[in-house]
């Protein structure tokens, strides 16, 4: 082949590489774009539910709402009750009205219920005293709606003496089959209190169910910070949408001021976030705890269902506590 020609045919590969690399950073940048227009406007959401509480008046505070199998939805809370925050599970047909199950643990708040591709389910929870994570497998439905967990794993604190916590679960994987909790990869989410001053994001490795590995998770720490955040850095969940993983996460612009609260959306892709305007019926200025899932809407239509707790330091009348909201595409 002439020089000439076999250089024309690498430049025609190159050009034909930048076009693909473009494409798929369009199509990731058009997925988020459309993510976060679900997200940020309960004002125009299928459904909504301001100030959540369950059938017996529990408010329904952090929640995180999963799609249950045998229909409806599942949903873990924490409420106040006896002197000390517990955690909740509930059922529902609508996603907007909850019927209390069981409460699945005392001195348990921020939970998160993952369902793993064997049919079990993870519970996890930050438990007090000594703020930490807990983990509970539930090997069937039936088992979680008894709160009888065949499996407890209390991480340790490595890097905050102070507190860890505020848990998510990225992934479940089992390395055997049939599928046992025991032979498993479980990759988690969660807080640190960085010298004990300031919330960050930590992301740890549960091996096998009992040997806990966990480090600072800078890049989200970094994405976040560069909005001007210098308090707490907390709460998350992760989605894939459209076949682009995006995550929610809320960032305090001021430390101890809950006013400051924002929600972002993290882009691994790019290694930065967004900072979502957030928009409610009344007009309300802060958001945390944010929980985020792709399911079925009552109706069966495809929807982005996403929680977000209202501090009532920036919300308006009739807005305060547990947000939930979803909306059909």
């Amino acid at each position: 082949m002439p020089q000439s020609h076999f250089r024309i045919m690498l430049a025609a590969i190159a050009a034909s590489c930048s076009v693909l690399t473009f494409d798929a950073a369009q199509a990731r940048g058009d997925a988020r774009s459309q993510f976060e227009g679900l997200v940020q406007d309960a004002r125009q959401a299928t459904a909504a539910r301001y100030q959540a509480t369950d059938d017996k008046g529990n408010r329904m505070d952090t929640v995180k709402i999963i799609q249950d199998d045998t229909g409806g939805y599942l949903a873990v809370y924490h409420a106040e009750a006896g002197g000390s925050s517990n955690t909740y599970l509930a059922t529902s047909t609508d996603i907007l009205t909850w019927k209390l199950a069981i409460e699945l643990g005392k001195h348990a708040t921020q939970p998160y219920i993952y369902e793993c591709s064997n049919h079990g389910f993870i519970v996890a929870w930050e438990e007090d005293p000594n703020n930490h994570i807990q983990l509970n497998y539930y090997p069937d439905r039936q088992a979680l709606l008894s709160g009888k967990a065949t499996h407890t794993f209390n991480a340790p604190q490595t890097l905050s003496h102070c507190a860890e916590g505020t848990p998510s679960i990225y992934s479940v994987e089992f390395n055997t089959k049939p599928a046992d909790i025991m032979h498993s990869t479980i990759d988690v989410g969660g807080h640190y209190y960085r010298d004990c001053i300031a919330d960050r994001q930590q992301r740890g490795t549960l091996t096998d169910f009992t040997a806990w590995k966990t480090a600072p998770a800078d890049k989200f720490n970094d994405a976040i910070e560069a909005w001007g955040v210098k308090g707490n850095i907390g709460d998350r969940d992760s989605v894939t949408f459209k076949g682009q993983e995006l995550t929610l996460i809320e960032g305090m612009q001021i430390l101890g001021n809950w006013a400051t609260w924002g929600i972002y959306c993290y882009d691994p892709a790019t290694g930065k976030a967004d900072r979502l305007g957030i928009s409610t019926t009344k007009g309300s200025t802060a958001f945390a705890n944010p929980s985020c899932t792709l399911l079925r809407a009552p109706d069966g239509r495809k929807a982005v269902l996403v929680t977000l707790f209202i501090p009532s330091e920036g919300s308006s009348p009739g807005e305060s506590g547990e947000l939930i909201y979803y909306k059909t595409y």
